[in-house]
């Protein structure tokens, strides 16, 4: 299979370290943009629904910007005041960092992973293990963060903050894509709002990430490569690979 086209339903990175320019230039291909959804802060009255009464914990967990922006945002707007012994436990350094826009930053009460929830439940270890976590999540269903919580015996309780919103993406032609790579599960939901009677035919796909390659299944959508792995730790990796490949 020839490809010419491919589609990343990420926006399109910012960074001049981008490795896509160079891949483009070396197999000649089209490398193109374009979330599948977006997500958005919930409303007030959907967070006072899952009963959930913030000052009852003693740490919050924030794998995200867009989770400590709702999660402030929804405590000034419930008039709920956040106590300065709040602990933050936090997937990277990047996301602790983002702290500061609302509280000062302390290493004493603020800690971080290196983007796995197994490396976060290396940060708590026996230490912060009596905290009573406030988990922030993105939906109902389980991930990695739960997952990894749970099976730590950890005192915690998931509460979504935000919430995915399919995109339109009908505009998209998606018969010119000879490869698409998605990272979210809810990358798959939304191409099946958009386009119901989807099939895949010719068209490979990259998972990036264990619960997207495990909706994509799902589906009946065959995945060409999965990644993230110790061969492929990368999109961009995998798009080399894949082409490689298809010499």
């Amino acid at each position: 299979m020839k490809v010419t086209d491919i589609l990343i339903s990420q926006h399109a990175p910012l960074a001049a370290s981008s490795p896509y320019p160079a891949i483009e230039a070396a197999y000649g291909v089209k490398i193109s943009f374009n979330p599948f959804f977006v997500i958005e802060a919930v409303s007030s009255k959907e967070f006072r629904s899952q009963r959930i009464n913030v000052l009852d914990y003693t740490a919050v967990v924030f794998s995200s910007k867009t989770a400590i922006d709702a999660y402030f945002h929804l405590c000034e707007e419930l008039r709920i005041k956040v106590p300065e012994t709040m602990k933050y436990f936090c997937s990277t350094e990047s996301v602790a960092k983002y702290l500061q826009k609302y509280i000062v930053y302390r290493k004493r009460k603020i800690f971080f992973g290196s983007g796995t929830a197994d490396s976060l439940i290396a940060e708590i270890g026996s230490k912060h293990s009596g905290e009573r976590f406030l988990l922030a999540t993105s939906g109902s269903s389980g991930n990695d963060f739960t997952r990894a919580f749970t099976a730590a015996k950890l005192d915690f309780t998931p509460a979504m903050l935000v919430k995915p919103v399919s995109q339109d993406i009908r505009g998209l032609d998606l018969s010119k894509f000879q490869l698409i790579v998605l990272y979210n599960n809810y990358d798959v939901k939304s191409l099946y709002e958009n386009f119901p009677e989807y099939k895949q035919g010719d068209c490979a796909f990259i998972a990036f990430g264990k619960s997207v390659a495990s909706a994509m299944k799902e589906a009946g959508l065959e995945v060409a490569i999965a990644a993230p792995t110790p061969e492929v730790p990368s999109v961009a990796k995998a798009i080399e690979v894949f082409l490689d490949s298809q010499k």
